[in-house]
């Protein structure tokens, strides 16, 4: 019985995702300049055909997941945007965060993506957009803090730097879950959220 169209896109999302998985792995452990294309298909169990199908290049193949990562940057903005109490939507998006550093390695081997691709020569408009989401996230905790201030729930002090010092510590541990790999202790939320907000709350 021949398959459906149905039944084709969701065999194409899931060769799509199997890509992406491996594909992440292996540029956060190796870097983007040493990892190749057939590094990546045998990862992810597939030809190099079936890959070219879906990627004509390894930057094509990069880039997508920066956009990715991007998407994933204005959904935290529009997360943070919220009318609900800034102690709530810090805790909840730490403990999450904290959540996947618990589950595998895929949020931590994302973020060091992210940092690789800050880092390249002539940055692609998919990169380029991920660093003006990453400016925009940045200012959106950092008016998020001030609104937890003026409401008693967040440290006083200079919110930009805060939220710059919070994002920080989160990419030490993601580099440290990479590094120490099964001997990593996931912090606790409020250890991770002690320079952010009030103990007594």
């Amino acid at each position: 019985m021949p398959r459906t169209k149905e039944q084709f896109e969701a065999m194409r999302l899931a060769t799509k995702e199997k890509i992406h998985s491996a594909a992440i792995k292996l540029f956060a452990k190796k870097g983007f300049a040493a990892t190749g294309v057939q590094d990546i298909a045998e990862s992810a169990g597939i030809s190099i055909g079936l890959l070219y199908r879906h990627y004509k290049t390894k930057d094509d193949l990069f880039n997508d997941l920066v956009s990715y990562a991007t998407e994933g940057l204005e959904r935290i903005v529009r997360r943070f945007e919220s009318d609900l109490s800034p102690n709530k939507v810090l805790r909840e998006f730490t403990l999450e965060i904290l959540n996947d550093f618990k589950k595998d390695n895929e949020f931590a081997n994302f973020l060091m993506i992210m940092n690789q691709s800050f880092t390249v020569d002539n940055p692609s408009h998919q990169v380029l957009q991920l660093k003006k989401q990453s400016e925009a996230m940045m200012k959106q905790t950092a008016i998020l803090i001030e609104k937890g201030q003026k409401l008693g729930q967040c440290k006083n002090g200079n919110a930009t730097e805060m939220a710059y010092y919070y994002f920080a510590s989160i990419q030490g541990l993601a580099m440290m879950k990479l590094l120490l790999g099964e001997k990593f202790i996931t912090p606790s939320l409020n250890l991770v959220t002690a320079s952010l907000i009030k103990e007594d709350l």
